[in-house]
């Protein structure tokens, strides 16, 4: 039996209470993620025909999306901090830092700073990331410099990346997906404050 993570607003349900539809996605999940079945799986499971092909998705952007795995994490805590997700930022970070993210992005990044270190590559997944999720809009100059630089395929990956985790913060903030206890805590702030210290604007 999965040991739960979560004391959110939807009681978690070991393995053998699930309804058959949902066993295989469970089955998946298992095999996948170091939450188990809670998280925003808890969540998920409550729809396996939502979930199936969210799933999916979330399979392709993790692991075969055409940016790097660190890239990748990157851009998810970008919107784990963007959206206030604890949950979402306790799962990436640890995830961020075996791909090779370290205190230079993470530390900033954790009280919505840009970090001021950073390289070519990085400095753009920022810029793309923090705009679209702050401001719903890149500028033709940022576009073209990450089209230059990603080219159309990994530009659109890392534009993804960054949408499918603004569903997944939603849906974690939601039921309110608590941390592991002993956990230290995403602090929650105020978007005009995220807005300002990420974009340099009021």
């Amino acid at each position: 039996m999965t040991t739960p993570l979560t004391t959110d607003r939807l009681p978690f349900r070991p393995y053998d209470t699930l309804p058959e539809d949902a066993k295989p996605l469970a089955d998946y999940i298992l095999g996948i993620s170091s939450a188990g079945l809670a998280g925003p799986y808890n969540a998920l499971l409550r729809s396996p025909k939502m979930a199936k092909p969210c799933l999916e998705l979330l399979d392709y952007l993790r692991f075969h999306s055409s940016i790097s795995k660190r890239l990748t994490e990157f851009a998810i805590l970008i919107q784990a901090r963007v959206g206030n997700a604890p949950f979402e930022w306790w799962a990436h970070e640890r995830i961020g830092r075996r791909e090779g993210l370290d205190d230079r992005i993470i530390k900033p990044l954790w009280e919505a700073y840009r970090p001021t270190v950073m390289d070519a590559e990085e400095s753009l997944v920022f810029e793309v990331c923090a705009h679209l999720s702050l401001e719903q809009r890149i500028s033709d100059v940022l576009w073209g410099q990450a089209l230059g630089h990603f080219g159309e395929s990994a530009l659109i990956d890392l534009v993804s990346t960054s949408g499918v985790y603004s569903m997944v913060s939603m849906l974690l903030n939601a039921v309110e997906v608590s941390v592991p206890e002993g956990a230290e805590v995403l602090p929650k702030l105020e978007h005009s404050l995220i807005r300002k210290r990420m974009l340099g604007k009021d």
